[in-house]
């Protein structure tokens, strides 16, 4: 299973990042907005065809960039690896990190799983395809 978005909800009353990582059994993927330059937030999550697991982090501690607010980047260069889907925003930092995140398209499960780990944070699952009745 490969991931194929990152979607940003946003920020709850509490300033918490909630995500979604959206995972696919394919690489054909497509979605409404991914080919407009720059995306600038109108890109949409891929089409439900495509998704076979979603998992949400809730997160305190970081904040990300998503490939659909890119001001630059359309999500088809995120698909064509010319920038990633998703990256830590560094911009409120006084250091820059060691380690910091970044999500790519086509990144497994267990690299997601372990990227996020490494900043304690953890991916809950939220849908998985073959454990729902349609």
């Amino acid at each position: 299973m490969k991931l194929i978005y990152v979607n940003k909800i946003g920020t709850d009353w509490n300033g918490t990042l909630i995500c979604e990582f959206i995972f696919s059994e394919t690489n054909e993927v497509d979605g409404e907005g991914w080919d407009v330059y720059p995306a600038k937030n109108r890109a949409e999550p891929p089409e439900k065809e495509y998704i076979d697991m979603v998992g949400r982090v809730e997160t305190d501690d970081v904040s990300l960039m998503c490939i659909q607010e890119s001001d630059t980047f359309a999500v088809w260069d995120a698909i064509d690896g010319i920038v990633a889907m998703a990256w830590e925003d560094i911009s409120e930092y006084d250091e820059y990190p060691d380690d910091r995140l970044s999500f790519f398209f086509g990144d497994t499960i267990e690299s997601v799983k372990d990227k996020l780990y490494a900043k304690d944070i953890i991916i809950e699952w939220k849908y998985k395809k073959d454990e729902v009745s349609e």
